[in-house]
């Protein structure tokens, strides 16, 4: 079985989310973080860890990146206890048995996202639409092959013409503008 683990390919994540999830950690989406409040009115690092984050079980924080990794059935227990023990800590879970089911349920969905090969990467957009949280997962592949895994080596995999998010950063054109001033 596979599974999904936090990655960190660089520093990025410590300046983007508070906080960071330690690389390594298991992953869920984490999209139920977001419940019961407007994802409209998220600002900084909150509205990032909305758009593109993957939730580490184990801080309770946020990775940009997943890595599908090889998972035992033991470790897959491991990660719903984790889950479960969160969902009452932290968020208020009315008993241990009613946040394992949904625990259960969360981790069964990143296992779901687990088709692609082992060691391939996965990111999230998440958007509103229509008053609902909408999830875009894709994959990443290392160009030309397996190889140590690299900040900025990654191609996506699929549709090279998919239309990409529109609040996306364009590095070029940033620093475009910096060489005419």
């Amino acid at each position: 079985m596979k599974l999904l683990r936090t990655i960190a390919l660089d520093l990025s994540d410590t300046f983007v989310f508070d906080p960071a999830a330690e690389p390594g950690e298991w992953a869920v989406s984490g999209a139920f973080r977001f419940w019961g409040g407007d994802p409209a009115t998220l600002q900084g690092k909150e509205r990032s860890a909305f758009r593109s984050g993957f939730l580490g079980l184990q801080s309770w924080g946020w990775s940009t990146l997943a890595q599908i990794v090889e998972a035992t059935e033991s470790d897959r227990d491991a990660a719903i206890e984790l889950l479960a023990r969160r969902l009452v800590d932290r968020l208020g879970a009315p008993d241990l048995a009613t946040a394992r089911r949904a625990a259960e349920e969360e981790v069964a969905f990143a296992e779901s996202l687990c088709t692609a090969p082992t060691d391939t990467l996965i990111a999230v957009y998440r958007t509103i639409e229509e008053g609902e949280v909408r999830e875009a997962f894709r994959t990443l592949r290392p160009r030309g092959g397996p190889t140590q895994l690299r900040a900025f080596s990654f191609l996506e995999a699929g549709d090279e013409d998919e239309e990409q998010p529109a609040d996306g950063i364009d590095l070029v054109k940033i620093v475009a503008g910096r060489e005419t001033k």
